[in-house]
């Protein structure tokens, strides 16, 4: 099995570009199943109904969210969606689901999809280390290919994450900061891991905002009002090869495409 996931989607320039090369992207890499990570994609802070339909029509799978995840109130309009997770380890009885189980429309194989958000630097939620365990337990009963989103700030804790999961799931791919980093490879047991995968978004920008702004913020140290940047798209992510077998990943690969001028 070949999983594509697209990492954090910013704003409209974030979904143009989406438009625009995922069709490409999963013919010529062969693509199974997508995840895209659209906690920034409407005006760069949450998601709305209509932004969720607008991705979902792309042909991606499944939606994982993060910390921005009720930054729009319509989102409890589709928090419920059996396609959409947001972290699962907030406290029960928050609405919405932090996994689930899929059936690819051409596989046979089922894959189990987990968003869980890191606490250092973030919100505290519950651990997301025991959180996991007890989510993986219950997916082993139907499929041993297992993709987990961990959301979170520091390197270490993702780090920390990927070799506490090393060969209980499949692939553990970091979201939140924006910035790819270079370290994907398959750990000793046999899963994919990458801190970040980056961002599908205004790649003329800082983290997605505009560069003004933020350098206004550093030298002054007054408070200012983030907008969404719209230059230079980029489209970032990973893919990923499964052995549907055993679970294990075989290889990861990074995705990095740039086109140059407005969305």
């Amino acid at each position: 099995m070949k999983l594509l996931f697209v990492a954090d989607i910013v704003g409209e320039a974030g979904r143009k570009i989406l438009k625009e090369l995922l069709p490409g992207i999963k013919k010529e890499e062969r693509i199974d199943f997508t995840i895209v990570n659209a906690e920034n994609s409407a005006g760069g802070a949450g998601i709305t109904p209509r932004v969720a339909e607008e991705i979902f029509f792309l042909g991606v799978d499944v939606i994982t969210l993060g910390n921005h995840t009720w930054d729009r109130k319509e989102v409890f309009e589709i928090i419920g969606h059996p396609r959409i997770l947001r972290p699962a380890n907030y406290p029960p009885n928050v609405p919405g689901k932090g996994f689930n189980v899929y059936v690819p429309s051409f596989k046979g194989v089922k894959i189990g999809v987990i968003n869980l958000m890191g606490r250092v630097f973030m919100s505290n939620l519950d651990c997301p280390f025991r959180k996991s365990d007890l989510i993986i337990e219950e997916i082993k009963t139907q499929t041993s290919v297992i993709f987990v989103d961990f959301h979170a700030e520091a390197t270490s804790e993702k780090l920390c994450f990927g070799f506490y999961l090393d060969g209980k799931v499949s692939a553990v791919v970091g979201t939140h900061t924006h910035v790819p980093t270079a370290d994907e490879r398959i750990l000793p047991g046999g899963t994919a891991y990458i801190t970040d995968a980056g961002m599908t978004g205004p790649g003329d920008s800082i983290i997605g905002v505009k560069k003004e702004i933020i350098l206004k913020r550093y030298l002054t140290g007054l408070p200012v009002r983030f907008e969404v940047a719209r230059e230079g798209p980029i489209f970032e992510g990973v893919v990923i090869e499964i052995d549907e077998g055993t679970g294990k990943a075989l290889s990861i690969k990074r995705i990095y495409k740039k086109r140059t001028g407005n969305p």
